[in-house]
């Protein structure tokens, strides 16, 4: 999710690669969306998470669909549908998307928020090392230290519940590999994300069809409660996406880096304080660890940011 085309409505720009209150306020309500949703998937935790998330998908189709259609940017979706190297990538993508889906679904509803919010947390971190070993991008000291922090985290965690945490770790992977290979699409978020979910589409609306036709559904239940659960469930999906991705254009990247630990953070809050879930002094070690892993490599990174402006000002004078 890093830059999409609009129409010139109101074109709010960066000014001298600052931040752009319009962009700062697209892209909290986005982080904010996320934080709270998993309030969202635990009273949507009594259907199955593998429907749940086929609803999620199909769902999003007419939301984003007629978003871009609006903002009239349907030539890249044109030349994307004529490429298969594209396709070939978008159905990857989609394939990540989905498994990350899945497990974080499932998590919130078999009461281990608290694992979600860890693989999150360590996301970024894992992108560094992504960069790392598959760009050959050179690490710095800070970055270095916060990585390894990290490990010795999840190693904290793995030591004391006789196994590594999978869900924090799949949802970390899952999530970094996504980000990595979705930047090999050319097309912007909002229409890579209609043609993710456009393609995952017919499977997941024939598995509904089948959950349904075989009585295993809950879309044709007498109630009307989960039908609204489940058509709601690609609004919550869609909206903070198509939020974020025309906010996150009008901000520096330092500025995005530091807002995206806001959602995992909410999750963390909700995890312990309304949901109850166990928090023992394991696991305040393992999440100590983590946040002053984020603190090093955040410092890290402002100081960067700082001396690229200081040295593109001098080039500019």
């Amino acid at each position: 999710m890093a830059d999409v085309t609009s129409k010139p409505m109101a074109t709010a720009s960066v000014p001298g690669n600052g931040d752009s209150r319009r962009g700062f306020l697209l892209a909290t309500i986005a982080y904010l969306f996320w934080g709270v949703l998993p309030l969202f998937m635990k009273g949507i935790g009594h259907i199955p998470a593998a429907e749940v998330v086929a609803h999620r998908i199909v769902w999003s189709v007419p939301l984003v669909g007629g978003f871009i259609l609006w903002l009239g940017r349907t030539a890249d979706l044109k030349l994307a549908l004529r490429s298969p190297r594209m396709l070939l990538m978008a159905s990857l993508t989609a394939i990540l998307v989905t498994f990350n889906w899945g497990i974080y679904v499932w998590a919130i509803g078999a009461g281990r928020t608290l694992e979600a919010a860890l693989g999150y947390y360590i996301n970024p971190l894992f992108s560094i090392f992504l960069g790392a070993v598959l760009l050959k991008e050179k690490l710095n000291r800070a970055q270095l230290v916060a990585i390894g922090f990290a490990v010795a985290a999840v190693a904290i965690i793995a030591f004391d519940a006789g196994g590594l945490p999978w869900v924090s770790l799949g949802l970390c992977v899952s999530w970094g590999f996504y980000a990595f290979f979705r930047k090999t699409l050319p097309v912007g978020p909002n229409q890579g994300f209609f043609l993710e979910v456009m393609l995952l589409s017919v499977p997941s609306l024939a598995y509904i069809l089948y959950l349904e036709a075989s009585g295993q559904g809950h879309f044709t239940d007498t109630g009307m409660t989960d039908v609204a659960w489940l058509v709601s469930s690609g609004v919550v999906t869609a909206v903070p996406l198509l939020f974020y991705a025309n906010g996150a254009k009008l901000l520096r990247l330092s500025t995005i880096g530091i807002m995206q630990y806001i959602a995992p953070s909410i999750v963390f809050l909700i995890a312990v304080f309304l949901f109850h879930e166990p928090f023992g002094m394991v696991k305040l070690m393992a999440f100590g660890l983590i946040w002053m892993a984020l603190v090093i490599y955040t410092g890290s990174m402002l100081v960067e940011s700082r001396k690229a402006r200081q040295a593109a000002a001098l080039r500019s004078a």
